[in-house]
């Protein structure tokens, strides 16, 4: 067999634009796919942006039994640190040290590092309701006076709220006090929940709401949870 080239090095941060023309001559053109609609086709960019919602903040809630609330929440926050928000992550139900999203944040530039704050409001293992100790119940409502305290301090446009349903149904989070807090939180503040089992009233204020659910999973066959992947 014939040995495989050594693979090119990139910069960091390199885009490649797939959709250009590789070719000009007619059989390269007919054998490639349809062109997006360009912007003349779809109207100037800012035609998309309703400048009457573009300032204000909204709730977002990510829940369901399958994986992807957590990533997805982590998605908004590496977005909105790009648009120099202040950012702050709540980690309920979650300690220790072993998350990649944690060793990525100690090597983020110095003005990025300005814009987030991390809190985890956890111990370093799993709760569920039979194994629940006062501990847990400490550090939660540590985390959840945290989020209180910032939601009405002006320094942040987005607080993301890591397993918050899950505190909720566990009783950890006064379901009450989160639904004031999403009534009454200021106009141009994001909030973001993940967890399962978003309780309906949680549903009912929200915004935006993805259940997403378990189609697939690698953990049938035996797969264990993967470093850069689950954790």
């Amino acid at each position: 067999m014939g040995s495989f080239p050594h693979p090119v090095e990139l910069p960091i941060f390199t885009i490649i634009c797939l959709n250009r023309d590789m070719s000009t001559d007619e059989h390269s053109q007919a054998s490639q796919p349809p062109k997006p609609p360009t912007a003349t086709d779809v109207g100037p960019v800012q035609d998309l942006v309703n400048p009457k919602f573009a300032e204000r903040g909204y709730i977002q809630v990510y829940t369901g039994d399958g994986k992807g609330k957590t990533t997805a929440s982590l998605g908004l926050t590496f977005r909105a640190l790009g648009r120099g928000w202040n950012v702050l992550l709540v980690l309920f139900t979650k300690g220790g040290d072993d998350y990649g999203e944690l060793f990525a944040a100690r090597q983020l530039s110095p003005q990025i590092s300005k814009q987030l704050t991390i809190v985890q409001a956890g111990l370093d293992r799993i709760v569920f309701t039979h194994n629940m100790k006062p501990e847990d119940a400490t550090e939660v409502a540590n985390g959840w006076e945290i989020v209180k305290r910032a939601a009405f301090s002006g320094k942040y446009q987005m607080i993301v709220m890591d397993e918050a349903n899950i505190a909720i149904d566990l009783g950890l989070i006064p379901l009450e006090e989160m639904k004031d807090l999403l009534r009454n939180k200021p106009p141009e503040l994001e909030l973001v929940l993940t967890g399962r089992r978003a309780h309906p009233d949680i549903i009912e204020l929200a915004h935006l709401v993805s259940e997403i659910r378990p189609i697939k999973h690698y953990w049938d066959i035996g797969v264990k949870a993967r470093k850069g992947i689950e954790y």
